[in-house]
């Protein structure tokens, strides 16, 4: 019974930060119900579904959206849900005969949560593109990476955190006014936006004069060597993040390294020099002697633990940050909430899998005319 019991969600299939928004909503007591397109040859080799993790919880019923009886059932699911998830290339919905006007007209309560790249307006709105491409048009991907080259944070920043956390956030907070107002809205989250918002502070140092346009240079992009990464003897890699004074000293603590005989911790001109001398001392212990030696302190020192490391740490293990999912270990719901608490609904489902129980759950029955263009395994 998680905090989003009782709201009822339709997520048209998609990519990326989507299906991501979805498993949020799930994980806290949402009903998402997918909407999946028929399998084509054009969909290439699919990833086996039980590896899907970011689609666990939703059950799904199969509908064709270029067909008029496809159509029709979705405005029907649409007649009874809270919220709907797309991310199509705007004006694609519209000329499905699915846009938010058709939508919000079978249900003026509607969240219609809308997901693209450069969002639904601009020139760039047609253009085809992917996280790489939002996060290096918000000046994200020029902070991040070596002074030589840029380099992609995964696809953490733009499918994810601009993405789906945006459109999650955006749809939960429509629903909150609409349940005042009764009336619906869209929902225009697009990840360029989102990555500018991530910049807000960062832009904010850089207008006050407190940050460099270059990379490797400033407090928090590995130019600063008390916020950095460093090799140890094994091959392993540890990171540091000493920013406050007392915490930096606990870090020269650690390291046998005498204050008096250091520059001053935010003597920029000296910072290359302090990494190369830090550095060096990283490499004579492996990561696990560091971690003890800094056991305990405040140095703000952690080992960088590899993805096969990561659910044997002792932290994870005691806050059960991870949770077997039939057979499969995954990231457990976040955030934590003290009363209603969220957890996984179900493993990933496979295209159809489930739909007949969701559709009665939502008060249909099966034989329903305006289902006719459902199908389900």
């Amino acid at each position: 019974m998680g905090p989003l019991h009782g709201v009822k969600v339709l997520e048209i299939e998609a990519i990326g930060p989507v299906p991501w928004a979805g498993m949020m909503l799930s994980d806290m007591g949402a009903d998402v119900i997918r909407i999946d397109r028929p399998l084509s040859i054009d969909m290439g080799v699919e990833r086996e579904t039980r590896f899907k993790f970011s689609e666990r919880g939703r059950r799904s019923v199969i509908a064709d959206l270029k067909t008029e009886q496809g159509q029709k059932a979705i405005l029907g699911l649409v007649s009874k849900s809270d919220i709907l998830l797309e991310g199509m290339r705007p004006g694609v919905m519209e000329r499905l005969g699915l846009g938010p006007s058709s939508c919000l007209a079978k249900n003026p309560a509607l969240i219609y949560g809308r997901m693209t790249g450069w969002g639904q307006t601009g020139p760039l709105a047609q253009t085809v593109g992917h996280d790489i491409n939002y996060i290096a048009m918000s000046g994200v991907l020029n902070s991040i990476g070596t002074s030589s080259a840029p380099v992609p944070p995964l696809n953490l920043v733009g499918d994810f955190g601009a993405g789906g956390m945006l459109l999650g956030f955006g749809v939960m907070a429509a629903l909150l006014e609409a349940r005042q107002s009764g009336m619906g809205q869209v929902v225009d989250a697009a990840m360029v936006d989102g990555s500018l918002s991530l910049m807000a502070a960062t832009l904010g140092r850089y207008a006050a004069g407190e940050w460099k346009d270059e990379r490797q240079s400033n407090l928090l992009d590995g130019g600063a060597h008390f916020y950095s990464t460093y090799a140890t003897l094994d091959g392993l890699f540890i990171a540091v993040g000493a920013i406050e004074p007392r915490f930096y000293q606990a870090l020269l603590k650690g390291l046998e390294l005498t204050n008096s005989e250091l520059p001053a911790q935010q003597d920029r001109k000296n910072w290359p020099a302090m990494r190369e001398k830090f550095a060096s001392i990283f490499l004579t212990r492996t990561r696990d002697q560091w971690c003890k030696i800094f056991d305990g302190t405040e140095a703000c020192v952690s080992p960088i633990l590899s993805l096969d490391e990561l659910q044997a740490h002792p932290h994870h293990m005691e806050r059960a940050s991870f949770v077997d999912v039939q057979g499969q270990m995954q990231p457990a719901p976040s955030p934590r909430f003290s009363r209603t608490q969220s957890k996984i609904a179900g493993p990933p489902v496979a295209r159809g899998e489930g739909g007949s129980a969701a559709l009665r759950d939502w008060g249909f029955e099966l034989d329903d005319p305006q289902l006719q263009g459902l199908s389900w395994n």
